[in-house]
Formats: structure tokens, C-alpha cells, sequence
């Protein structure tokens, strides 16, 4: 028997229309067993383990909740389990801590290794690493609850949730067969072997770009422009997800930055440092569309760090009547009141434990980096608290939007402030830079672990799960993730070690740039706080026109090539959607194109996992420097034409 969700799954409702999950409120399923319980906590462990590797390897992070989701309904079906689907939420809900703590350990926890190899007074405590790790999951977790409802069923139908999608498809293939299991199985089949062979054996350019060909490397050095392309089968399915309104704001954003603001600064401002290289200065004049880029970015920050604010203001209605239910608390039993689906942990523990995380935090910072400072302590468990809090939302908004978490954004932005007002009361140098670290892998794991939770709400939502069950054994997925992950960070930089000439072995990137922000800045530099301010008053204008400002501001901080795809995948769904005169068809195709975009997530993601196993048993498939070669950048885009018109005419056939 064919399992689907209802037709009004992904639209707005109607007025005085309800959405009915597939698993209905007035029934109980099996959730919470020793079955999902145990596989959940085994697959945060392993995916941990692949995430921190490859992340500390390339710079990038799979998405681990997709693939978790396929070995789930393998398990089940091997076990031949009746009804899983309850646990399977389960499994996927605690596994997929894994990738979130992982973005959130490395992207700055590893910049004290960096640091240390300068600054040999710098002390690294394993504990220390584990407790950044560990309050920050859980401080997500309880800052991202009170407003579960407002982003999983007041805002139903209004923002895409990719990530969210694709997995829900994963699952209800599960439960399904025929018309439903089978063209996701096929497009997760050819979207997987598609990225695979980009990613291990490089037999065609997994980036097209201009610059590998003579004449676009002269052009680009003389005009500043560019044109990257990444022609991955689970970007174009992320594209087809998010669909043409929201790609078309995010690529406004990229093509700005790309295309406007890094020839103006290298034509107008040729003699700005937008970087160093060997201890030297590379000005705006000289330098590279891709190396003013970074320096541009900045402006991408503070566009970020404003929509966050703008959004904050906005929404202080929803924060006041999220936080208005701890005022509640105690008065009548309002759980059993709550129909099953939309059940949370009860306000009086969110309220109490967010005190005893905030109150344990706060012993770690006075025990651990401040050094017993009060001064120093209490300021700094109020940066972490108020940025953590704040931007709970901005993190929630990316993730339902675009499916990607500007965490490191964020982040960079708390490390900055974070580093100036500590300075300001008394604490720089090295004891300066340990300590903003630290502050910085509480609030990064924060966001991180509030973008994540949102996506795994969601799909119970969808579904039908109790968001209670989800929520309080997300705490367990949380501490296993974060013992695991600084294991692994403890062991590759005994096994390599993050130094400045080994970065072949272990780049870190995230994690260099937070140590090159940072040092200066305890050491009396500054930060680009012109760029900051046009990114906030860009934000502002945006918003004053209606325009998503967050969904903008992601455009300029995320490369060209990872943008781009978007509006590929946003305009094949467009024009599915617009193929007949006949509406219910359009919705038809779309439904289809909506399955084959989730097996492309899927395949790309559970290839991702296949790709850092190879790499990390050291087994190397690539075609050497045929990757950079003209000739397969042309290969990459005959490969991409041909996977979008797999995408495009399977879609309509429905």
C-alpha cells in the first residue's frame, strides 16, 4: 500500500484548515524503545566520529541525519519491525546529533591547537573541549524549544525546509512502495553514483569555473569576475527544495557580492590588504576575484548579524509568548491538555534547566578559562547567553529557508565582539584567546545544535511523532556526540597535529580563520567594522523593501559556486510546476520532482559518508590533476546538463 503526505503537507493552509500528520494525535505509536533508543546513540557515535574527520580533513561537513534515516529503515526492515516509523524518527532524531555538534566543535574548538603551536603557554584541557561542546548542544536544545511551535506549525507551508523534506521522504519510502518508494530509490541511486564519482575519482570537475581555462584566469584577473558553478546532483536537488522564490534572493546576494561589490573593491580600492600570504600583505589590485572574496564577506557578516536582529524584533511577539508559557508553569497540568503531536517537555523543566545550564556554565568559565576571574566570568556567560538566545532564531530561519546554517558567520561575529569587550575589562592575550575560544564553541555548538533540532522537529511534525520524546532524548545524542567528537579531535592532533605546515593533513579552515580573527584582536588589532556596517545597513534597506534580508545576506557570505545551483534547481521546479494548463497536474509533477530532488539529497549525503570512509581507510581513487583540466570542466557541465534533464522530464511524467 502506497504511504504519502496529505496534499496539504508542503502549501499554506486555508482558513480554518488543519494539517492532519501521518500519524494521527488521537492514536500512540512506538517511539521511544530500546530498539531506537540504542541504534540512535550507536549511529551518533559513528557519524560523529566520519563528521569531525572529514570536516577536520576538508573544511566541510556532511549532512548526517539523511543517511542515518536509510540505515534506520534498512534496520527496521531487516528486523522486519511493525509500524517503525515512530522509532525511526527516533534513530535519525538522535543520530543526527552527530553533525551537529561536529560543525560546532570544529569550526573553533581546534584554534586552540593552532594557537598553541605560537603561544606555548596555552593550556588545553580535555575537559574543557568536552563542556564547550556539551552546554552548547544542550543550551540549543532548551533555547530552541519554546519556539518549536511557532516554526514547525504556525509558519506551515511558508518556508521550504529542505533538509526537513528530503528526510521525510526518506522515511515515508519506508513505510511505502511502489509509486512512492520507487523514484525516490532511483534518483537517490543516479544522484549518489553522480556525486560519488565527482567526489572520489574526479572523473569530471565536481566546480566549473572560468578560472581553469587560460582566458577566464586573464579575465578574471583584470576585470575581478568570475563564474563558479558546483554541478553536484544533491545541490540541484537542494535547489529544486527551496525553490525559485528564495534561490532567486540568495543568488541576488552571491551575484552582488561576486559580481559587483569584489570588481569595485579591486578597480576602486587597489591598494586594500584583503589578505596575507608568506607574512605578506595581498592587495585589492593583485589579487584574485576568490581572494577579495573573503575579504568581501565581511560584509555578508554583518548583513547576517543585522537580519538577526531585524528578525529578533520581529518576532519578539512569538519570544514573548513562547517565554510567557514559563510564567504558566504550574498552573493546571497544560500537558495532558496538549493533543500528542504538539506536546513539548513541560515548561518548568525548559525553564529550570536552562537555569542549571546556564549556572553550570557559568562554574566551567569561572574553574576553567577565566582563570577564577568573577568580572571576567560573569561577562562572559552574559555574551554567551544573550548571542545564544538571540540568535536561537537566525539559525532556526537559515535552516528553514535555505536548508544551511550560517553558523560560522555567527560565530565569527560573537568571537569579535566577545574578544573586544573582554579586552575591554581586562582580559587579552593568551588567557584572552582561550577563553574567547571557548566562548565561542559554546555559542557555535548553540546555533549549530538549534539550526539542526529545528529540522528534526519538523519532520516529526510531518509525521506525527511526540515532540516531547524527541526533545528529551536529543539531550542523550547530544553528550555521546560531544565526548566523540573531541576523541577525535584529541587524536588526529596527536596523529597530525594542526600546525601551519600540515595543513594537507588537517586544514581546519573554519577553525584557522576564528585563530587569525581572534589574535589580533587580543593582541590589539582590529576588525573591519566598515564592512560590518554596509552588510547591517544593506539588511536594513532590504528589509524596508520586503525582501528577505537573512536569505540575502547568506547569498554574500556562501561562495558563488554553492549559490548558484540554487537558482538552477529553483528554476527546474518552476518550470515543472508551470508545465500544464492543468493545476492539479502542475502540483502532481511537482510532488514527483520534489521525490527525485530528496533522492538526490539523499544519495549525495549517504556518498558523502561512503567518500570519507574511503578516505579515511586511506584508499585514494582520484584521477590525479585530470580534475583541473579544461576538458573536464567541459565534461562537468555536459554531466550537469544531463542530470538536470533527468530531473526535469522524469518530474513530468507524473
Amino acid at each position: 500500500m502506497e504511504t504519502k503526505l496529505p496534499e496539504n503537507a508542503f502549501r499554506e493552509l486555508r482558513e480554518g484548515e488543519e494539517y492532519q500528520p501521518l500519524m494521527p494525535a488521537s492514536r500512540t505509536y512506538r517511539e521511544l524503545t530500546p530498539w531506537s533508543v540504542s541504534w540512535g546513540i550507536l549511529m551518533a557515535v559513528i557519524f560523529s566520529a566520519a563528521c569531525a574527520y572529514l570536516g577536520l580533513k576538508v573544511g566541510q561537513v556532511f549532512e548526517a541525519a539523511i543517511p542515518i534515516t536509510i540505515i534506520a529503515i534498512g534496520l527496521s526492515g531487516a528486523a522486519h519491525r511493525k509500524d517503525p516509523l515512530g522509532e525511526n524518527v527516533i534513530i535519525q532524531s538522535i543520530g543526527a546529533c552527530s553533525g551537529m555538534i561536529v560543525a560546532g566543535a570544529i569550526f573553533t574548538l581546534p584554534a586552540l591547537f593552532i594557537l598553541q603551536n605560537e603561544y606555548p603557554d596555552i593550556h588545553i584541557n580535555f575537559l574543557h573541549v568536552f563542556l564547550a561542546s556539551l552546554l552548547g548542544g544542550v543550551l540549543g536544545i532548551l533555547f530552541l524549544i519554546p519556539f518549536r511551535k511557532y516554526f514547525v506549525k504556525d509558519m506551515h507551508g511558508k518556508y521550504p525546509f529542505p533538509e526537513a523534506t528530503a528526510s521525510t521522504q526518506v522515511l515515508i519510502s519506508g513505510e511505502s512502495g511502489g509509486n512512492q518508494a520507487k523514484p525516490l530509490l532511483v534518483a537517490g541511486i543516479i544522484g549518489g553514483l553522480y556525486d560519488f564519482i565527482v567526489a572520489s575519482t574526479g572523473a569530471w570537475a565536481e566546480t566549473f569555473t572560468t578560472t581553469a581555462f587560460g582566458f577566464g584566469k586573464a579575465f578574471a584577473a583584470k576585470t575581478k569576475l568570475v563564474f563558479s558553478l558546483n554541478t553536484g546532483a544533491a545541490l540541484l536537488g537542494m535547489g529544486y527544495i527551496v525553490g525559485l522564490k528564495y534561490a532567486a534572493i540568495i543568488c541576488a546576494g552571491s551575484v552582488t557580492v561576486w559580481w559587483v561589490i569584489v570588481p569595485v573593491i579591486g578597480h576602486l580600492f587597489p591598494d586594500i590588504a584583503v589578505g596575507t600570504e608568506n607574512g605578506a600583505d595581498i592587495l585589492a589590485g593583485d589579487a584574485m576575484p576568490a581572494q577579495i572574496f573573503q575579504y568581501a564577506k565581511s560584509i555578508g557578516i554583518g548583513g547576517i548579524a543585522m537580519a538577526g536582529i531585524i528578525g529578533v524584533i520581529k518576532s519578539w511577539g512569538v519570544i514573548k509568548g513562547a517565554f510567557g508559557l514559563i510564567g504558566k508553569m504550574g498552573k493546571g497540568n497544560a500537558t495532558t491538555e496538549v493533543e500528542r503531536t504538539q506536546r513539548d517537555l513541560p515548561m518548568k523543566i525548559i525553564l529550570w534547566g536552562t537555569v542549571l545550564a546556564l549556572v553550570v556554565t557559568t562554574v566551567f568559565f569561572f574553574l576553567g578559562p577565566m582563570d577564577g576571574n568573577l568580572l571576567h566570568t560573569l561577562v562572559g556567560i552574559l555574551i554567551v547567553a544573550v548571542i545564544a538566545l538571540l540568535f536561537t532564531t537566525v539559525a532556526a530561519n537559515a535552516i528553514a529557508i535555505v536548508g544551511s546554517n550560517p553558523v560560522s558567520g555567527m560565530t565569527l561575529m560573537t568571537l569579535i565582539l566577545s574578544s573586544i569587550i573582554m579586552v575591554l575589562v581586562g582580559l587579552n592575550g593568551t588567557h584572552g584567546m582561550v577563553a574567547a575560544l571557548i566562548m565561542g564553541g559554546v555559542v557555535c555548538t548553540a546555533l549549530s545544535t538549534a539550526g539542526s533540532f529545528v529540522t528534526d522537529l519538523k519532520i516529526g511534525y510531518w509525521l506525527g511523532s511526540t515532540p516531547a520524546k524527541q526533545e528529551a532524548f536529543k539531550f542523550i545524542g547530544v553528550l555521546v556526540s560531544a565526548a566523540t567528537v573531541c576523541g577525535v579531535i584529541y587524536i588526529l592532533n596527536e596523529a597530525y597535529g594542526f600546525t601551519p605546515n600540515n595543513q594537507d593533513q588537517m586544514a581546519a579552515p573554519q577553525a584557522r580563520a576564528m585563530a587569525a580573527v581572534i589574535e589580533p584582536l587580543m593582541s590589539g588589532g582590529g576588525a573591519p567594522w566598515t564592512l560590518y556596517g554596509i552588510g547591517a545597513l544593506l539588511a536594513i534597506i532590504l528589509d524596508r523593501c520586503g525582501i528577505s534580508a537573512l536569505a540575502f545576506a547568506l547569498g554574500m557570505f556562501i561562495p558563488l559556486q554553492l549559490n548558484l545551483p540554487l537558482i538552477v534547481g529553483g528554476l527546474v521546479n518552476h518550470f515543472v510546476t508551470h508545465s500544464s494548463n492543468d493545476e492539479a497536474v502542475n502540483r502532481s509533477r511537482g510532488e514527483r520532482g520534489t521525490l527525485l530532488a530528496s533522492g538526490f539529497i539523499a544519495g549525495g549525503a549517504l556518498m558523502g559518508v561512503v567518500s570519507a570512509g574511503l578516505t579515511f581507510a586511506g584508499i585514494d581513487l582520484s584521477l590525479g590533476t585530470w580534475t583541473e583540466t579544461p576538458w573536464a570542466m567541459v565534461l562537468s557541465l555536459v554531466m550537469y546538463a544531463a542530470i538536470i534533464a533527468f530531473l526535469y522530464r522524469t518530474s513530468r511524467k507524473a
